[in-house]
């Protein structure tokens, strides 16, 4: 069981029963309206994936991870909530300045501010700008930046780096773009790689030691 501060608990909570909320109304609207609002609903990593990531950093200890996408924030929680217990550190890049600020608000309101570093922009410009080495990726953008994106942080993994990439099997829309980033992984000789059946499917990559 994880133990969480009271305040991180007050906080994914109120996630959680409006990630409730949003599934309900989503299924109640026709695809073609949900496809067009969903930029309006906190598409989350889940409750099972944010667990995951959670218990597996703690063991890991990667000191600067980088999230490509925060979104409302919710995965960023679970990111920073791990990084505080051993003196990490989360960089999160999204384009939307409105899901930052609202992102800032609830690390602000978890007492998490001091892990996690905010950058607002577009994805490929703010990880070309990043100059640190980067120990840990969360890869949860649109599909079909994936592959852009990887090709632009792989240079910047430090020695034993991990990469997460979210949503490899679900949606079923995706899965194309999913495939593509696999293959991509797969071509440089240069990961360990597992797909993982937690939550829409995670694509965990390990850099081997060279």
């Amino acid at each position: 069981m994880i133990h969480l501060d009271k305040k991180v608990k007050t906080v994914l909570e109120a996630y959680h029963q409006r990630i409730a909320q949003e599934d309900a109304l989503m299924k109640s609207l026709p695809i073609s309206e949900g496809m067009k609002r969903r930029d309006e609903f906190l598409l989350s990593v889940g409750v099972e994936t944010g667990i995951f990531l959670n218990t597996f950093i703690k063991s890991a200890k990667p000191k600067t991870i980088l999230e490509v996408g925060t979104s409302y924030g919710y995965s960023t929680v679970w990111l920073a909530e791990a990084a505080k217990t051993y003196g990490g550190h989360v960089i999160s890049l999204e384009i939307s300045s409105e899901k930052a600020h609202f992102a800032q608000s609830q690390i602000k309101k978890a007492g998490l501010s001091d892990c996690v570093s905010f950058e607002i922009g577009d994805a490929l410009h703010l990880i070309d700008q990043i100059t640190e080495g980067v120990d840990f990726v969360l890869l949860d953008i649109w599909k079909e930046l994936y592959t852009p994106c990887f090709d632009l942080f792989y240079p910047k993994l430090n020695k034993n780096a991990w990469i997460f990439a979210d949503n490899m099997l679900f949606p079923p829309s995706s899965r194309p773009e999913a495939e593509a980033y696999r293959k991509r992984v797969k071509e440089t000789n240069a990961f360990d790689s597992v797909l993982l059946p937690i939550g829409s499917g995670i694509e965990m990559s390990s850099l081997r030691a060279i």
